[in-house]
């Protein structure tokens, strides 16, 4: 509470204007209030209770009375009995036909249960009938009572079969002779069975001397008139209640020591008072009281209720008529309680009295009909017919009723209402005193209420009345605060809920009604304005109570107002009755919102105290975050208090606080962050990151609830433009953590797969290590850190995740780049034999070199392989899958539109400060020969001009046209020179060098974006094939992702490559023009000298081509081969990395294969000769075999089990399919077709570039390569290369597994659709006669891409404003500026 300097008080103005109902149902003057003297209204209470105790049901106690005599029997046999039936032979005696099957059948009814007569389900009586229904049942029995029709024998027969059960069902240690009397009892049942079966088939009216003989056999067979039914002993005594007298003690009074507990009376004074009006307080008093009442009721005179005391005439003739059953029901218990007085004839009333309804009934009459229904020994019951009027009835002498100014009863006070109200008062404030502390609160006592029961019966209190009244001294008790809210609840739940029925109910019309059943226009007019202004007192008082219970809302432990507010809400608001007044609750409501306002203000005064230092030295973020949690808490407090009710009566305590409190706590707030920041900036300072976040969830959860309750006023100061800087700040520092992060992981990491026992086959699941789930999971932390943070600002949080992204971006980089390096050293160990032969000598290495070239090995040895590079692998794919889901967890293109849309054009035009060039090196041609054998271990080492080396290539064993297909990245911000070194790898010794050549980088000759070829020639011979492509590094969150994504493609495709490398030795040398030579027998020269030395003791003989089974059988070993290293690699690699390698390894094979038939594409002719019809189709042969190799289905259940029929049906596969369609077509042939799929080129070309000159295509702003343009017409460069160049590989295609999957998907359609005529020249390149069309062509191709290199030129000058100068700085276009001169 409030000190006494602030505290209000609300006062209500209780005005004194009613409604106009309440105007129009002023009390009558008959119903004036009297004052009630206590000791008057002791008295009455004390007749009450002492009629009560008149009128009770007499006490009766047991007395044991003894049976009369057995009178002898009148028979001493059963033949005596019958003799009637014997003497006379009238036919009116005998039994009618068939009434024997009749009898029988009811005998047997008895034994089944279903007689319906009572008595005959009785043990013992269907014992005897079970005897006799044996007897009657015999054919020569019923054959004899058919022809004598004689009733005698049946008697005779029962009375036998009844003794014969008697005596089988008496007990064994029974010695009297009880027993005897069952078998006469049974009998007569039998003979009344008889007489009923006779009644049924009708023969009781032509047969009447059977049925008087039948009805007196009956009569003989009873002793002592026994009903049949009845199950009681004879010979025995009985005992039988009688009354017991009245002691007039008041000990013997429950309802009269109430009385004396109420009023505080010892019970020896109430037993004076007690016998000295005995004579005066009679029953016969009582029923005169009756009698007055009910003439007066009947004549609308003073001492009752009247038409004047209701507001609707039906009102009190409902309740008069209701009143008639109860008075009658009174006056019985009367004359019940003394039956003397409905015999005593006294004079008749007095005839004077105008209104009084004639007798119904003479005196003497009536007193005869009350005699009868008290004295009928038969009656259960003392109804009474409301018919019958009492007020025939002369009690004593007859008084006069005229006037009300002397008393009129003797037992009904003056003014019953005011005394029942006085006395309920008395009984409420004793049994609240004596009252269990630990029961809960009850008005009133069960005594109490039984003697506030007896006083409504008596004085004729309505049940309306009475709950009105009850309500009315539970209102005066709660004004003087005798009562709790929950306790005033109480008494309003009793008056509106029906109470218990009783077993004897009171003489009260709907005693247990409550008051909701009792339409207000019936109750009387003094009750419905008591009732009125009751429920305006209690409101009044309410409101007050509820004032100062809000009073203390804001507090940690607040008073509970629910009582209250269920008061005023459910029982008086909802109340048809009571009409609020709009003056009195505007008063209360402004009042309380003042005196809310005040102590709201208060509180936050005081936390501001509490919270914040005095001097500004000592400030820092938590004193603000401590303040805003104090004021938050107080807002959750007040919400959880009042979630059900936010407005109390008009006022949201809530609003008010937020409204005061929350504009002071912002405008302190601003003020001191401001001043914190730059205090510490100032000093040199940094505040803890973590400080600022706890600040920033702070303060904008105050904001939420500001915008909730105030959303037209805004919040006073940027939280997120004042704070941002934390976020940046600890984004910078995980960036600068990230590479330590990722090192650290991978050397904690031995690359293992996590089982739980070594004897596990770990699943999928398990064959990833913890350096790569470490490193996603500080990505999930890092982005959970700034989701959880719920950062307000859209662009904000969209540049976090860009931010993130490129952290991200880095972290994967550096672990790919340093995994992959470890995974190279793996997998370019020396193996043990060269381990060994570095002790050699030279000599010895000559000599295990010839040995192994001459020992030809039938079976080659699979490569032992280690499981942790395996593991790096699964890790590199593990960690492209969670990529992708955290892509879409950070919801990367949201982000990105959010920002391309907040930037606007000023980003699409602005010139990135750097450039990532992607190289891949494709192949090399006619190499130089380093090694006795006629051929090279090439592989190429790429560098810079300040020699930094960016890429090494893997090693290609025996080959002089090496393919790699790598691929690296190199950021530059400039020209940069790249040159690139050919080695041949060896074993023993130094490498050898193979040739050098460079390429000059410029990010202005890549203006347009395209991708572009160039054939490099190399210092010594040959030339170099690599892929150039450029993109502008730049701050884009899809950037940064399709890099990262990039990193892990590569790496795995790294990876795969150096494991495959590791078979392609054996690929090659199986799949080779060797081995298909030696199949066909044409080996010659080029057969090997073993197969000579093998073959010197054989016979010449002609050839006739391989067998089927030989051709196959070349590949045994090679299949071999491969099943043995796929059970290697399938102990550790993944699923998804074992489909992988397969893939790969199955290009090696179509390359390979492909090598085998053609030479690579140039524009130069080549010495290679092509293949006989023969060898084609071994080969082909031999790519069916490796198909359904690779393919791997079950025989049986046709499941696939190796790699995906789809997947190896790739565009490589698809050009080998198409070569055999031309390999051996005529030379003119080709020429033809390979023109009309150029021109057909051209003509799509055309059309794409039309398209790209479109406006709507230049709207775009990803800086990618067009779906269609090739290098025929991306750059004049690219045409040297006698082919056609696809689609570019742009970072923006990779920023997940989605587009990565579409990009493929879209490479492989073009593919298909674009019928491409590279194979038809390289065939073309075996066949001398082309050589001058191969000129032709590349002649024609460079003007076409000097053509189509101006036209872009042009349109990437107007789209593109910063790059305003040419796309390649004026460098002049054709062959010599894009290929270097051979030297």
């Amino acid at each position: 509470m409030s000190s006494a300097s602030h505290r209000q008080s609300y006062q209500p103005q209780h005005g004194h204007s009613n409604s106009s109902k309440d105007m129009g149902r002023s009390r009558p003057q008959s119903q004036a209030q009297h004052p009630v003297d206590p000791d008057e209204a002791r008295s009455f209470a004390l007749r009450t209770a002492y009629l009560h105790y008149l009128l009770q049901p007499k006490a009766k106690r047991k007395q044991y009375v003894p049976a009369p005599k057995v009178p002898t029997r009148t028979h001493t046999s059963v033949g005596q009995l019958v003799q009637d039936f014997v003497s006379g032979t009238s036919t009116s005696i005998k039994l009618p036909h068939n009434f024997a099957a009749a009898l029988l059948d009811r005998v047997g009814g008895v034994l089944r249960g279903s007689e319906a007569l009572p008595g005959y389900s009785d043990a013992a009586v269907k014992r005897s009938f079970a005897e006799a229904y044996t007897a009657f049942s015999e054919k020569t029995f019923r054959k004899t009572i058919e022809k004598e029709r004689k009733f005698e024998p049946l008697v005779l027969i029962f009375y036998s079969a009844a003794t014969k059960a008697a005596q089988k069902g008496k007990a064994a240690d029974d010695e009297s002779d009880s027993w005897k009397l069952l078998p006469d009892r049974h009998l007569a049942m039998f003979v009344r069975l008889a007489a009923n079966v006779m009644k049924d088939l009708g023969h009781d009216r032509d047969r009447p001397e059977l049925m008087t003989r039948l009805k007196d056999l009956e009569t003989k067979l009873l002793r002592n008139d026994q009903d049949l039914v009845s199950n009681s002993t004879a010979g025995t005594g009985t005992t039988i209640e009688v009354i017991v007298p009245l002691s007039y003690e008041v000990k013997d009074m429950p309802m009269v020591q109430v009385v004396a507990s109420i009023f505080g009376m010892g019970l020896s004074e109430v037993q004076k008072e007690l016998n000295a009006n005995r004579q005066v307080w009679t029953e016969e008093a009582a029923l005169k009281d009756l009698k007055s009442y009910q003439t007066r009721l009947n004549a609308n005179l003073p001492g009752t209720l009247s038409s004047h005391d209701f507001d609707v005439e039906d009102g009190f003739t409902e309740w008069k008529k209701s009143e008639a059953t109860h008075l009658s029901q009174m006056m019985m218990d009367i004359l019940t309680a003394k039956p003397e007085l409905a015999k005593t004839k006294t004079g008749p009333i007095d005839k004077s009295l105008p209104s009084r309804p004639g007798s119904l009934y003479a005196d003497d009459q009536a007193y005869a009909d009350l005699s009868r229904v008290i004295s009928d020994p038969d009656s259960s019951s003392f109804a009474f017919d409301p018919s019958i009027s009492l007020s025939s009835l002369a009690i004593g002498e007859s008084s006069s009723i005229r006037t009300v100014d002397e008393t009129i009863y003797t037992f009904t006070p003056p003014n019953p209402r005011a005394f029942y109200k006085f006395i309920l008062q008395q009984a409420m404030l004793f049994d609240q005193i004596h009252a269990d502390p630990n029961m809960d609160y009850q008005p009133l006592s069960h005594k109490s209420m039984d003697l506030m029961n007896e006083l409504c019966v008596r004085w004729r209190i309505p049940q309306f009345s009475r709950l009105v009244v009850l309500l009315e001294a539970a209102a005066n008790q709660f004004i003087e605060k005798e009562i709790a809210p929950e306790d005033l609840d109480a008494v309003f739940d009793m008056i509106k809920s029906p109470s218990q029925e009783l077993k004897k109910p009171p003489h009260i019309h709907q005693y247990n009604a409550p008051l909701t059943d009792f339409d207000p226009s019936r109750w009387t007019m003094h009750d419905f304005a008591a009732y009125q202004h009751t429920l305006h007192i209690l409101h009044d008082a309410l409101l007050q109570e509820l004032y100062d219970l809000l009073e203390g809302c804001y507090e940690v432990k607040p008073p509970n107002i629910g009582p209250v507010m269920y008061l005023l809400e459910n029982h008086i608001g909802q109340d048809a009755t009571f009409s609020p007044r709009a003056e009195v609750m505007e008063d209360f409501r402004k009042l309380l919102a003042e005196r809310l306002a005040h102590k709201a203000t208060e509180i936050y005064h005081e936390n501001m105290q509490k919270q914040i230092p005095e001097r500004k030295e000592e400030w820092d973020f938590a004193h603000v975050v401590k303040l805003g949690k104090a004021v938050s808490k107080v807002c959750d407090r007040i919400r959880k208090r009042y979630k059900k009710t936010a407005s109390i009566m008009g006022v949201d305590p809530l609003s008010i606080l937020v409204y005061e409190v929350f504009p002071k706590f912002e405008q302190d707030a601003s003020a001191i962050i401001q001043i914190i920041m730059q205090g510490a900036s100032e000093g040199g300072e940094e505040i803890d990151i973590q400080d600022g976040f706890e600040l920033y969830k702070e303060l904008k959860d105050i904001r939420g609830i500001h915008e909730e309750f105030l959303p037209k006023e805004p919040f006073a100061f940027n939280i997120e433009d004042l704070l941002v800087d934390f976020v940046w700040r600890w984004l910078h520092s995980a960036e600068t953590r990230m590479t330590d992060f990722v090192d650290e992981a991978i050397k904690q990491d031995q690359f293992q797969v996590r089982t739980e026992s070594p004897d596990q086959i770990p699943g999928d699941a398990q064959r990833h290590s913890v350096s790569i789930i470490d490193m996603f999971m500080l990505f999930n932390q890092t982005v959970d850190q700034v989701f959880k943070l719920e950062w307000a600002n859209a662009e904000h949080h969209a540049r976090f995740m860009t931010s993130l992204a490129k952290n991200f971006s880095t972290g994967i980089g550096r672990y790919c780049e340093t995994v992959d390096q470890q995974f190279a050293k793996e997998m370019d160990r020396p193996s043990a034999q060269e381990l060994a032969a570095q002790t050699q000598t030279t000599q010895e290495k000559w000599m295990q070199y010839a040995k192994d070239a001459w020992n030809n090995k039938e079976k080659a040895e699979p490569f032992q392989f280690f499981p942790e590079s395996f593991v790096k692998l699964n890790n590199i794919e593990y960690a492209m899958q969670e990529l992708d889901k955290l892509e879409k967890t950070m919801n990367v293109e949201a982000c990105a539109a959010l920002l391309e849309k907040k930037d606007g054009p000023k980003k699409k035009t602005r010139k990135p400060n750097k450039y990532t060039f992607t190289i891949k090196v494709v192949e090399a041609e006619d190499l130089k020969a380093c090694d006795p054998s006629g051929y090279s271990d090439p592989y190429a080492v790429f560098g810079d001009e300040y020699q930094k080396r960016l890429h090494k290539t893997r090693i290609i064993h025996r080959n002089l046209n090496p393919r790699w297909d790598e691929s690296f990245d190199i950021t530059v911000q400039g020209p940069v020179n790249v040159i690139a070194t050919i080695w041949d790898y060896d074993t023993f010794g130094d490498h050898d060098y193979v040739g050098r050549t460079s390429l000059k980088l410029d990010p202005n000759h890549f203006g347009d974006y395209l991708p572009r070829e160039f054939w490099l020639d190399l210092d010594s011979q040959g030339r170099l094939l690599i892929r150039v492509s450029m993109e502008g590094e730049r701050d884009d969150i899809v950037f940064h992702f399709g890099k990262a994504f990039r990193h892990l493609k590569r790496t795995e495709r790294d990876m795969v490559r150096k494991i495959t490398d590791k078979l392609t030795v054996q690929i090659n040398e199986t799949l080779s023009l060797e081995t298909l030579r030696s199949l066909i027998g044409s080996g010659g020269v080029g057969a090997s000298i073993t197969s000579l030395w093998k073959k010197r003791t054989s016979t010449n003989t002609p050839s006739t081509g391989p067998t089927q089974a030989q051709i196959e059988s070349a590949l045994t070993n090679l299949f071999s081969y491969f099943d043995d290293n796929f059970a290697i690699m399938k102990m550790t690699l993944t699923d998804a990395t074992m489909i992988a390698v397969m893939t790969r390894l199955w290009k090696d094979v179509l390359m390979t294969i492909e090598n085998l038939l053609v030479p690579p594409l140039s524009e130069k002719p080549s010495t290679q000769k092509p293949l006989s019809r023969r060898e084609l189709d071994i080969v082909y042969h031999w790519l069916e075999m490796l198909f359904v190799f690779f393919n791997a289905k079950d025989e049986h259940s046709g499941e696939q089990l190796g790699v995906p029929a789809e997947v190896l049906k790739s565009p490589k596969w698809h050009e080998l399919a198409s070569l055999n369609f031309f390999y051996f077509e005529d030379t003119s042939n080709l020429i033809r077709e390979s023109e009309r799929m150029a021109a057909a080129s051209a003509q799509r070309a055309q059309q794409a570039l039309q398209q790209q000159n479109q406006p709507q295509s230049q709207s775009s702003n990803r800086l990618a390569v067009p779906s269609s343009l090739g290098a025929s017409l991306g750059g004049a460069g690219s045409f040297a290369s006698m082919g056609t160049i696809r689609r570019g590989k742009s970072i923006m295609m990779s920023r997940n597994l989605g587009t990565m999957r579409k990009a493929k998907e879209a490479k492989r359609r073009e593919m298909q659709a674009d019928a491409s005529d590279d194979m038809i020249l390289r065939i073309l390149r075996m066949r001398p006669e082309a050589a001058n069309y191969l000129k032709e062509r590349q002649r024609q191709k460079e003007r076409q891409a000097a053509t189509a290199a101006a036209a872009l030129i042009v349109r990437n000058s107007v789209n593109q404003g910063w790059n305003s100068g040419p796309a390649f700085s004026g460098a002049p276009f054709g062959r010599n500026s894009l290929l270097p001169n051979r030297r």
